[in-house]
């Protein structure tokens, strides 16, 4: 009921904020994407969607926690695409009343592996009829499985974070321990104690894993999903800074 009364409360304040901040409504374009977070913005980058915006700042540490403000939800009805991942929190919100007719939502799965990527970018495109771009993706990541090959690291002994196995698996690492989302539990780490791990990665958006670390002795490194910025490229330039660590001597 309370949910219900601050949903219908957003909802008049944004019929209301083009009346007295017309600025504001003037700025939005009446034919945009917009996307829930600097992520999903760059799947829709990698779709040739020029021009996406997200509605979570890309500063955030955790953009999923993101809530909607009443300009965010004006920018929503007058969207012309919505991608989205589903598991983000302003979700319930939007399916509980910011509809809009001429508007279509797109639900994408998130994970920086090659075969995901391109499923979605080529999904994205199949709405927006854009030219998927992710050619310097995938290749990029085929550079790097090369790499992890010649230099003998898909022989290392790796825990990851569950949110970071995608492109860890995808690259040719040996993930022999998942742990995450949340918090660590007690099998965690008497895993980490008996494993003989020689690497943990974690997740910036949800760093957990520095006991595992210390207990095991393995080398840490952290790695990040979601982009810093909403740009050109942003997936890409996210990624390979993931792997300058895992290659960093």
């Amino acid at each position: 009921m309370i949910r219900k009364l601050i949903l219908g409360a957003m909802l008049l304040m944004a019929a209301l904020l083009p009346l007295c901040a017309s600025g504001a409504a003037e700025a939005v374009d009446s034919s945009s994407v917009i996307a829930s977070t600097s992520w999903t913005a760059a799947f829709a980058d990698l779709a040739g969607v020029d021009d996406v915006t997200a509605l979570a700042p890309a500063e955030l540490r955790h953009p999923p926690e993101y809530e909607l403000t009443p300009s965010d939800i004006v920018r929503l009805q007058e969207a012309d695409y919505f991608i989205a991942a589903g598991y983000e929190r302003m979700m319930s919100t939007i399916s509980e009343g910011i509809t809009s007719p001429d508007r279509v939502d797109i639900r994408i799965n998130t994970g920086n592996d090659r075969a995901n990527v391109i499923e979605q970018a080529q999904l994205i495109a199949s709405y927006t009829g854009t030219s998927p771009r992710y050619d310097s993706y995938v290749a990029m990541l085929d550079e790097a499985a090369a790499r992890v090959a010649s230099e003998g690291l898909d022989g290392l002994r790796v825990a990851c974070h569950t949110m970071q196995t995608p492109l860890a698996q995808d690259i040719g690492l040996d993930i022999v321990h998942v742990f995450g989302g949340n918090e660590l539990t007690p099998s965690d780490l008497q895993a980490a104690s008996e494993g003989d791990w020689d690497l943990v990665i974690d997740n910036v958006h949800n760093p957990i894993a520095e006991p595992l670390a210390e207990v095991s002795g393995a080398r840490y490194i952290v790695w990040r999903n979601f982009p810093e910025e909403v740009a050109p490229g942003a997936l890409e330039a996210t990624v390979r800074a993931n792997l300058d660590q895992l290659f960093a001597n």
